[in-house]
């Protein structure tokens, strides 16, 4: 069962900040918690779910609510040897 969604805030921000700002945000949580990534970046779209791919990290949910899109991102164990 997921803990509790971290809100993490990048609207106003242009790739690849807002990736950047989830990547150390969920480096410092526990496998299984989530962050609520709000952007209103038009290529968040893209790299968001590139980015989860590429690390491993659950892509939850994606949504829009007045023109920001949210991805809920929750963390995965790495991956092992």
């Amino acid at each position: 069962m997921p803990m509790e969604t971290i809100d993490l805030d990048a609207r106003g921000l242009l790739c690849p900040l807002p990736v950047l700002k989830a990547r150390k945000r969920l480096k410092a949580l526990s496998p299984g918690m989530r962050i609520a990534l709000w952007a209103d970046d038009p290529a968040a779209i893209v790299d968001v779910p590139h980015y989860c791919a590429e690390s491993g990290n659950l892509l939850v949910e994606t949504r829009e609510h007045d023109g920001t899109m949210i991805y809920v991102i929750e963390k995965t164990c790495p991956p092992g040897p």
